[in-house]
């Protein structure tokens, strides 16, 4: 079966293989320490209420069979400690089945978070983790020789990734086709990094410059994944460098680190050898008929599942981030279609008086990831997902994406709720109810080199007017 087997891809394997299993760890992490705020019994959105609305076949999860908190936590840890054993080599250690058998937990596990998630989860990384850890299941372990088709329906997906967000930027905002996309993108994008003011303020022909290199990285390279090695793995390592110059630039959650995993199972071993000490070199283990059967199946749903995205990417009204089956297999990808050229963020504020006015003391509370106060230096968080402060920059956007969070939000600071407080990087009343809750709305933008001399700030801003009137609890009910 020489046909079946990609002999200079052991490292490859491996490589991918550990880097996927610690971006399942990280999904599952945050997936359990912001679980009790946003979706628990007393959350913004509670999954027990969702469960009660949708059934098994619209959002296939665990759940349905049984849901509690504790449950829920039990298999957010539960998930973590599998990814990390499977960093640590778990899969290598094991029989074939029981290695995939691995694969397919991790994959159940976060596909029943996912299934209830609601908006919290409505990101196009989750389904991209969702299908790669799939892809994992079909790769095998030490016990067999790594399958060619698996690693090409990896390469496929890499495809689709890159390939897909290329398109909606060239079908979408005029800004990517004139190459000025760049002169808003880095003061713009949901949540900037330490590195972001930097950027923007890198010179417009370097600007013009990087948009050049996405247009090639992402509509000519990916054409080159699917020709022999060394071009397959040169297009990989283009690609993985460009996503690297994303993570420097911004917090995109896991997406570029897991771009990044994708691309490591393109690379052949001769490149990875030297750059891996102490690996070693591998004989043929063979394949066994069943698991090669198995493969070969895989490969032909694949295909037949392929029809959509394609026609996706074909079409003039190509979706972004679009999943087409409620389990998240063979998915379409793609965001920044448009790009937007003023930053608004919503500032939420609290006080403890008894009535309101010109002269009320309000205390801002300070989210971990989103602008706030202009002296604050942004961090960086990725490939940990800050979901409240992403859905923060969303809601500032349009009133489309508030409903109903946001006054469930507001409603839990009225309550001094300790969960929701821990979501915050400051609470101005250390989890102790205010009387009245405000929030307005803002322009943000990176102040200029002679500014950030003078004042030390990272930000200006200028209050635009109010996106939520004062308001405060009457019984179990927030009012005016």
């Amino acid at each position: 079966m020489d046909w079946f087997v990609a002999e200079h891809s052991w490292l490859a394997r491996a490589l991918f293989q550990r880097s996927l299993a610690a971006v399942y760890a990280v999904a599952f992490v945050a997936a359990a320490r912001q679980y009790r705020a946003l979706l628990g019994d007393h959350g913004l959105t509670p999954v027990r209420r969702y469960l009660r609305a949708v059934s098994f076949r619209r959002s296939p999860s665990l759940f349905h069979l049984h849901h509690s908190d504790r449950t829920f936590l039990g298999v957010a840890w539960a998930g973590a400690a599998l990814a990390v054993a499977t960093v640590a080599g778990l899969t290598d250690v094991v029989p074939l089945p029981a290695a995939m058998a691995v694969w397919v937990v991790l994959w159940l596990l976060y596909l029943s978070i996912v299934n209830v998630g609601q908006r919290w989860y409505s990101f196009g990384w989750e389904s991209l983790l969702l299908e790669t850890g799939f892809l994992a299941v079909f790769l095998g372990n030490d016990d067999t020789d790594p399958p060619l088709l698996t690693l090409l329906l990896l390469r496929w997906l890499l495809f689709r990734l890159e390939f897909g967000a290329g398109l909606i930027k060239m079908r979408g905002d005029p800004c990517w086709r004139d190459l000025t996309c760049l002169y808003y993108h880095h003061e713009t994008q949901p949540m900037p990094g330490p590195l972001s003011w930097y950027f923007h303020h890198l010179p417009k022909p370097l600007h013009r410059a990087e948009v050049v290199a996405n247009h090639v990285t992402q509509l000519g390279v990916p054409f080159f994944l699917f020709l022999p090695q060394p071009v397959a793995g040169a297009a990989a390592a283009m690609m993985i460098v460009t996503q690297l110059w994303l993570v420097a630039s911004g917090n995109f959650a896991w997406l570029n680190w897991l771009a990044i995993v994708i691309g490591f199972s393109v690379l052949p071993d001769a490149w990875l050898a030297p750059l891996l000490p102490g690996s070693a070199t591998h004989a043929s283990a063979g394949t066994p008929v069943l698991f090669a059967a198995v493969v070969c199946a895989l490969t032909a749903v694949v295909v037949v599942l392929s029809y959509w995205p394609v026609a996706n990417l074909l079409s003039r009204r190509q979706l972004m981030n679009t999943s087409f089956n409620r389990w998240h297999l063979v998915n379409s990808y793609g965001a920044f279609g448009s790009i937007t050229k003023r930053r608004y963020e919503i500032v939420i504020e609290g006080t403890n008086e008894t009535a309101w006015g010109p002269r009320t003391d309000w205390r801002e509370y300070e989210f971990r990831g989103k602008p706030g106060d202009p002296r604050r230096r942004p961090r960086q968080f990725a490939p940990y997902h800050l979901r409240l402060d992403w859905l923060m920059w969303f809601a500032a956007l349009s009133p489309a994406y508030v409903d109903p969070w946001f006054a469930a939000l507001v409603q839990r600071l009225l309550e001094g709720d300790r969960q929701v407080s821990r979501l915050l990087r400051h609470d101005p009343f250390r989890g102790e109810p205010p009387r009245y809750v405000r929030a307005s709305l803002y322009r943000y933008r990176f102040t200029t080199r002679r500014e950030r001399a003078d004042t030390g700030r990272w930000w200006a801003r200028d209050r635009v007017g109010d996106f939520l009137e004062p308001v405060r609890l009457r019984g179990s009910r927030i009012s005016r």
